[in-house]
């Protein structure tokens, strides 16, 4: 059985201060929670405090992004080797990231590459336009964007493997996919495409979560559906009484 995880991007929120904060609130409430697995994103400039306070705790951290290089003349880049030091994963090719900074699918792919190679679990992120879902072409666009953001990676184990269906639409509008849709694009899409690439056990134990305007009010609904594992939440996540709900309604 996959164990479910909750995974909170902060996008570009919380100063040093604030992240502090949040977890002085969180950690006692969920500190006798086992199931599911947490995951935090803070912004870089936040990710040394937390690492700090999540120390004996049962929250992994991870980055927003990491740089395509590994070291050298990059002004402002942050490399996989740096976050390693820090982090246990990785968020790769979150919709934002495609659309308001033009990363390909390639670039994703090099991405995954370098931070499977510093130790790091990658978050790959996937997700239809609007305007692509409008034309029916949700299913190949995401099987091509599962496809690119694995090429060259023959050798993996599921451990080492998420994948986020985030629609692009949905982000931070209030919109969901439906859970039923969702969950018949994980499997006749999502697990099949890994499957092709990587092998049938790896597909299977793949843990393939949900992002897209993902609340209290609607969790459940999601991860009562056997093929979702969890979801990447974004402004849920900035709230630590709303967050640590969603976690303890998020046990399978």
């Amino acid at each position: 059985m996959r164990t479910p995880i909750i995974a909170g991007n902060w996008k570009l929120n919380k100063t040093i201060q604030e992240t502090s904060s949040f977890f002085d609130e969180l950690l006692p409430v969920i500190k006798e929670t086992t199931s599911p697995e947490i995951i935090i994103c803070p912004p870089f400039t936040s990710l040394q405090t937390a690492n700090q306070k999540i120390a004996n705790s049962n929250i992994k951290l991870g980055a927003q992004n990491i740089s395509l290089e590994i070291k050298g003349n990059f002004t402002g880049e942050i490399s996989a080797q740096m976050i390693e030091e820090l982090c246990t994963h990785v968020i790769i090719g979150h919709s934002e990231r495609r659309n308001l900074y033009l990363e390909t699918d390639e670039e994703v792919n090099k991405k995954v590459k370098n931070a499977l190679s510093h130790g790091l679990i990658p978050i790959i992120c996937v997700g239809e336009k609007l305007k692509e879902k409008e034309n029916g072409n949700t299913s190949a666009i995401i099987s091509n964007q599962v496809r690119k953001s694995l090429k060259g990676i023959n050798r993996i184990s599921a451990d080492h493997l998420i994948i986020a269906y985030e629609p692009v639409w949905a982000i931070g509008s209030g919109k969901t996919a439906s859970p039923d849709e969702t969950n018949t694009l994980i499997q006749n899409v999502i697990r099949p495409t890994v499957s092709g690439l990587v092998g049938s056990d790896v597909a299977e134990n793949t843990r393939v979560l949900y992002g897209g305007s993902i609340n209290e009010k609607n969790i459940q609904t999601f991860l009562a559906k056997t093929e979702i594992d969890g979801a990447l939440i974004g402004g849920a996540s900035l709230k630590t009484n709303i967050f640590a709900q969603i976690i303890k309604l998020s046990v399978k």
